[in-house]
């Protein structure tokens, strides 16, 4: 038999309109975004389908958005009688995402938590004070280089090596 694997996303993912197809066709997913909006106390679904992008993206709301598309996702495959993957990982916010479809961590408490963990980042960073930016294509060695180079005695460098070739750099905005 053959293995596989489910791997969910990090943020970045999110848009307004997300999942309005599936939604169409598999009611779980609207079912899935409701119990989120009953946990979160705010309609989680009419921010996902109606937006503004300016608020789905900011990430104490866009964590939230995108842990219960991707556990809505995870129901749809099991209500189609899809197999249990052999393993569940997911990239920083995915995580959680793997370990609600996983049955670690109630999908309620869960969603409450990522919605505290974007609040966290939200309030570490205040807005405009700061960016990322992920770059690809080049060396470790060769950004960290870059960064030492343009910080000028500010703070800019590497903090997220996702793979090779892309990796993500932040730092402090210049005005």
């Amino acid at each position: 038999m053959t293995q596989f694997a489910f791997v969910f996303p990090g943020q970045g993912s999110q848009s307004v309109g997300m999942l309005a197809e599936m939604a169409a066709n598999y009611p779980i997913v609207e079912e899935t975004f409701a119990e989120a909006s009953a946990a979160l106390g705010y309609d989680l679904w009419a921010l996902t389908q109606q937006g503004p992008a300016e608020e789905l993206n900011k990430t104490w709301q866009t964590q939230p958005a995108l842990l219960t598309a991707s556990v809505a996702l995870w129901r749809v495959w099991q209500q189609q009688g899809g197999k249990m993957p052999a393993l569940m990982a997911g990239h920083s916010l995915g995580e959680y995402s793997a370990l609600v479809c996983a049955g670690v961590i109630n999908f309620a408490d869960a969603v409450r938590l990522v919605e505290m963990r974007g609040k966290f980042m939200q309030e570490a960073v205040p807005e405009g004070t700061g960016g990322m930016s992920a770059i690809i294509g080049l060396d470790d060695a060769s950004i960290a280089k870059a960064c030492e180079e343009a910080a000028e005695g500010q703070v800019v460098s590497p903090v997220n090596f996702n793979s090779p070739g892309q990796v993500v750099i932040a730092g402090i905005k210049r005005r």
